[in-house]
């Protein structure tokens, strides 16, 4: 009787699972200017959410979630390649991004990982002025993303990609703007 019911359970979440419509990405917002200085809207996120159980403690780049000195951060690749280094200025935290998510493609948001579920509580929902330290690659972050192109949200990060960093050198403030004086800080930190 017991193993009847959990083939009646198996089928049911498969029948479930196969007439359920496609996951629809999030409504796309026009890419805010990427600029040294920028006021973005944050969210916070933990490891033991749900919809990162199966991740556990890993980035999208396969390295430990960090919070400390340097901390994870998810974003649209495509806006803030992997690898990019910001200060949030009404805190100072560091963060560096590591990560994205189905939720921040195509969106001015970045998700700020927090090591609870009460300091991600605690975070909410923030418009906060961020400082760039410096740039990912956004490349590099192709490149990393490439193999998982079958999923949407990877697909339109690629496609941006293509879109926003076809010329130039991709990774790099724009040669007008001098290097802010906490790259040295992020680098003693990252030694």
């Amino acid at each position: 009787m017991r193993l009847h019911s959990l083939l009646l359970l198996a089928f049911a979440l498969a029948l479930g699972a196969c007439s359920s419509p496609a996951r629809k990405l999030p409504k796309y917002e026009k890419p805010i200017a990427r600029t040294r200085f920028q006021s973005v809207r944050t969210t916070a996120y933990t490891h033991s959410e749900s919809d990162h159980l199966v991740y556990g403690r890993k980035s999208a780049l396969g390295t430990t979630l960090r919070s400390g000195a340097i901390n994870s951060a998810a974003a649209d690749w495509a806006r803030w390649p992997a690898g990019t280094v910001f200060r949030i200025c009404s805190t100072g935290e560091i963060y560096q991004v590591d990560d994205y998510g189905w939720a921040l493609t195509g969106r001015n948001t970045i998700d700020l990982y927090k090591p609870s579920r009460g300091a991600m509580n605690a975070w909410g929902l923030r418009q906060e002025r961020i400082e760039v330290i410096r740039w990912g690659d956004a490349w590099a972050s192709y490149k990393k993303m490439k193999p998982a192109a079958k999923y949407a949200h990877v697909a339109q990060m690629l496609r941006d990609i293509k879109r926003f960093h076809s010329g130039g050198s991709p990774g790099q403030l724009p040669a007008s703007q001098a290097e802010p004086p906490t790259v040295a800080l992020v680098r003693a930190v990252e030694q």
